[in-house]
């Protein structure tokens, strides 16, 4: 019967069948196990209960805001309805509870100083050699300057880089899909500046190519304690709605200053955001269209936007 299975071993099951279908399930896995493992500690026995979902997703968080208990409930409601497949005693909380489980909060949009500055900053990292300062000015460069995910810089291969033609290859995506990123020559000669670098100090063209002095791929649990620590040095203040300014903000950034710029030159921004989403990887175009409406920057842009298309419709009603 499946009351008498570990719920360590239905999430494990449940994983495995999702990421067969694709999904990566890395933060939410790390999640959903947590929660088995805390369900098998505290001796539940049989289906999944309202009780057993809240003890969990209040408890060791008990002080925290009701959006972070609501982001942990979202989390396990996938796990939820897989286990009322195989149990119809399954309970879960039918309503958001909590409210609102997804929100978008504004980024840090880094001026063309603090890029320079944080390069810099790179620049002065101390190592054994000159590897380690080089491999951080090269990855947070890149990312500001393509707007990559660091997961995807992370995971390029020097084989990625085609310097000949200007163009990245971005393999194991978010959304498993590789893409084709078009380089500006200085981003060419950037990378060519780092990979010589690499090539004295680091292991076969054919590895990782950002790497640890270590020789080993660098870890993104690593790069982010870097940038924190360069963040504090900096003195940076947030300007988002996050706490302080992120190296996911850099992505933010390219995107806003690429909308800013079309905007400028008159481009037609349906045909420019539709290239736009494509070239940084996103799987819905609205996901893009997002930076008209919630980013004060391009706030301006938004409103006209919606003038045109109230006077569209008023024509339309009167037509």
């Amino acid at each position: 019967m499946t009351s008498a299975r570990t719920m360590l071993s239905r999430a494990e099951d449940y994983l495995t069948e999702r990421r067969r279908l694709g999904f990566d399930l890395c933060i939410p896995g790390q999640q959903i196990i947590a929660f088995a493992r805390f369900a098998d500690e505290s001796g539940h026995i049989g289906p999944l209960t309202i009780g057993l979902v809240l003890d969990w997703v209040q408890g060791k968080a008990r002080h925290a805001t009701a959006f972070a208990w609501a982001r942990r409930l979202a989390v396990l409601r996938p796990f939820a309805k897989y286990l009322a497949r195989l149990d119809t005693a399954t309970e879960f909380p039918g309503t958001p509870i909590f409210g609102r489980s997804h929100r978008r909060l504004a980024p840090h949009i880094y001026t063309d100083g603090e890029i320079a500055d944080l390069l810099a900053a790179a620049r002065r990292l101390p190592g054994r050699n000159a590897l380690r300062p080089a491999t951080y000015e090269a990855i947070l460069g890149l990312i500001a300057a393509t707007g990559l995910r660091i997961s995807e810089a992370l995971h390029l291969q020097c084989g990625d880089v085609d310097a000949d033609q200007a163009v990245l290859t971005v393999r194991k995506t978010k959304f498993r899909k590789s893409r084709n990123v078009p380089l500006h020559q200085t981003v060419v000669t950037a990378l060519q500046g780092y990979m010589k670098v690499r090539a004295r100090y680091a292991s076969a063209a054919d590895a990782a190519l950002f790497q640890s002095s270590s020789g080993k791929p660098l870890q993104t649990r690593t790069v982010h304690h870097v940038f924190q620590k360069l963040r504090i040095d900096l003195g940076w203040k947030a300007r988002g709605g996050h706490d302080a300014p992120r190296i996911h903000d850099l992505r933010h950034t390219f995107i806003c200053r690429r909308l800013q710029l079309w905007q400028e030159h008159g481009a037609d921004i349906d045909n420019a955001v539709a290239a736009l989403s494509t070239y940084v990887g996103h799987a819905k175009i609205s996901d893009t269209y997002w930076y008209l409406t919630g980013v004060p920057e391009l706030m301006a842009t938004a409103c006209k936007r919606f003038e045109l298309f109230a006077a569209d419709t008023r024509e339309d009603h009167h037509g």
